[in-house]
């Protein structure tokens, strides 16, 4: 391996380690591949996303500190695909290997009431929310935010698991009860009545270049996102605001690589950071063909201390996820693409895993468009996402 250094360039020729093998990875791979990498994966699954994709799998858990070493001894540099990474390996990690986006944002982003506190340090807001340590102070925090409110577990939970929206004072006892069983702290939030739902994906370099990704407007369904929408149907300028609030944030907590800032949007205007995710983000996957540098190259640029890529927009684009129930009829449409109005081209991606589950995101496809409510008019009549 090269020597170690923040300033480090690590040219195409060079190994990635990539900590998990999701279609992130899987994704971050293919980028990687065309600019001239080659690639070593960590992930417990044989045969994942990535590992079909890679040079090399190593097969083990993610906490599993010997394959962790084994990762870094063939990697140049180590990046990570998902959050939930074990930190102290990552810890580990930086001191045998080279970890550009260091340990220290994992460790902030893995727990929602660190990671609120230093969104707030970065001069942005977050709904107001309270530490609840018990039934009692729950009950008092509902009291003083109204119904409806958002339980939350401080650690672990995606796509609307760990959390509990509650709607009436009934619920205090269960929603606590329930979610304490997770034996973490727990985080109240006001509900903020948003109007929309958007997202920022910003890029910090070693060398500290700063770019910021054209803002998407995101529409979840049972709690995963389905549509991302780019030009997000907002004014010019809270995209603006919603785009300098999540350099803002890159620059203060120093991140390294991709830090996605999901917002919400109120009826009057204002905006407020949801949640934090430290790696390419689903929300960005229209980049792929829509932007002149995809998130994942991006994310690589970054990592590797390559200078970033240009941004800009090259065309409209709606990107809709690709669940276990939707599979069959893509698969099935794809034979002839009938329907697909003039003036939208489908880029479609699947993911390589092997079993279809419903509600598991297998893949997403890329609505390149003259004019994007035609696209959204098309994902709510195709058969396609009806299951």
């Amino acid at each position: 391996m090269s020597g170690r250094s923040g300033d480090n360039v690590i040219k195409p020729g060079g190994t990635i380690g990539i900590l998990g093998g999701g279609q992130l990875g899987r994704m971050l791979a293919l980028a990687g591949r065309a600019m001239g990498y080659r690639f070593a994966t960590l992930d417990p699954t044989p045969d994942s996303p990535c590992g079909q994709v890679a040079d090399e799998q190593i097969v083990a858990a993610y906490d599993d500190a010997e394959a962790a070493r084994k990762l870094a001894e063939r990697s140049d540099v180590i990046t990570y695909e998902f959050e939930n990474v074990d930190a102290g390996v990552a810890a580990m990690l930086m001191s045998e290997s080279y970890v550009p986006q260091g340990s220290e944002l994992l460790y902030t982003t893995q727990h929602r009431l660190r990671e609120k506190r230093a969104i707030e340090a970065a001069g942005v807001k977050v709904a107001p929310y309270r530490e609840i340590g018990s039934a009692e102070q729950l009950r008092e925090a509902v009291r003083e935010f109204g119904t409806p409110c958002v339980l939350k577990t401080a650690t672990g939970g995606y796509d609307g698991k760990g959390q509990w929206v509650i709607r009436s004072e009934d619920e205090i006892g269960e929603a606590y009860e329930t979610l304490s069983r997770a034996k973490t702290e727990l985080v109240l939030e006001q509900f903020i009545h948003f109007e929309k739902e958007i997202s920022v994906i910003a890029a910090r370099s070693p060398r500290g270049e700063v770019q910021a990704f054209p803002a998407a407007e995101n529409i979840h369904v049972d709690n995963i996102l389905h549509l991302s929408i780019v030009p997000a149907r907002a004014s010019e300028d809270v995209l603006k605001r919603a785009e300098r609030m999540a350099v803002r944030i890159a620059e203060s907590m120093q991140a390294i690589g991709l830090i996605a800032v999901e917002m919400f949007l109120t009826r009057d205007g204002e905006l407020y950071v949801n949640e934090l995710a430290p790696r390419p983000h689903n929300s960005g996957h229209y980049t792929m063909e829509a932007c002149r540098t995809s998130q994942f190259e991006q994310h690589l640029r970054a990592v590797c201390n390559l200078p970033l890529g240009p941004v800009e927009l090259l065309t409209p684009v709606v990107m809709a996820n690709v669940l276990g129930e939707h599979v069959a009829p893509l698969l099935e449409w794809m034979g002839d693409e009938a329907g697909l109005p003039d003036g939208v081209a489908a880029k479609v991606h699947l993911y390589g895993k092997h079993e279809a589950k419903a509600k598991r995101k297998m893949g997403h496809v890329n609505l390149l468009t003259d004019d994007v409510e035609k696209a959204i008019d098309w994902v709510e009549r195709s058969p396609i996402w009806k299951g």
